[in-house]
C-alpha cells in the first residue's frame, strides 16, 4: 500500500461520513441547530467542504471548485467567496438555511473528485515539500493533508451526532 492509497482511502471514508450524516433529510432537518449557537448539519458539511476545496486547491495549484465550477452561485451565500467558515458567527451559520441535501452532496461530490483526483498521483517524495510558511516550523504538503483529513472527520462526526438526535425525535 502507497501513501496515495492511504490517503484514497482516508477521503473515501470522509465521503462515507458526509452522504451517511446528510441522505435523506429534510431541508429543515440540514438547518436545525441543536441550539442557538451551535452549528447545523447544513453548516458543519459546508464548511468542511469548503476547507477541503480551499487547502487542496492551493497544494495542487487548482481553481478551487467553489469558484470554477459554479457552486458559489448555487449556494447564494451572502459571504465573499473566499469565506471557508473559519471564524464564522451564530449569526452566520444560521445563514445557511436554504441548503438541500442534494446541493451539499453535489458541491462535497465534486470537490472530493478532484481531491480523489490530486492524491491518487501523490508520491512518498511529494510528501515533503513545504506548502505553508506561514507556521513555525514550516508546513509540508503531508502534515497540511492529514490536517485536512482531521477536520473534515471531526466535523462530519459532529454532523453524524446531529443527525442522530434528530432522527429519534422523529
Amino acid at each position: 500500500m502507497t501513501s496515495a492509497d492511504l490517503l484514497v482511502d482516508a477521503f473515501g471514508r470522509i465521503k462515507e461520513n458526509v452522504h451517511g450524516a446528510v441522505a435523506g433529510l429534510t431541508q429543515a432537518e440540514l438547518t436545525t441547530r441543536p441550539d442557538g449557537d451551535s452549528n447545523s448539519i447544513a453548516w458543519l458539511i459546508w464548511h468542511l467542504t469548503r476547507v477541503q476545496d480551499d487547502h487542496i486547491a492551493d497544494v495542487a495549484g487548482l481553481d478551487q471548485v467553489w469558484t470554477a465550477q459554479g457552486w458559489a452561485e448555487r449556494f447564494a451565500l451572502p459571504f465573499d467567496d473566499s469565506a471557508t467558515g473559519y471564524a464564522h458567527s451564530s449569526a452566520e451559520v444560521a445563514q445557511l438555511d436554504g441548503v438541500s441535501a442534494d446541493l451539499l452532496l453535489g458541491y462535497f461530490d465534486a470537490v472530493h473528485d478532484q481531491t480523489i483526483g490530486y492524491v491518487t498521483a501523490l508520491t512518498d517524495a511529494d510528501l515533503p515539500r513545504i506548502v505553508d510558511t506561514r507556521w513555525d516550523p514550516p508546513v509540508t504538503l503531508g502534515v497540511r493533508l492529514i490536517s485536512v483529513i482531521d477536520d473534515d472527520i471531526q466535523h462530519s462526526g459532529q454532523a453524524a451526532y446531529i443527525r442522530g438526535m434528530l432522527l429519534r425525535r422523529r
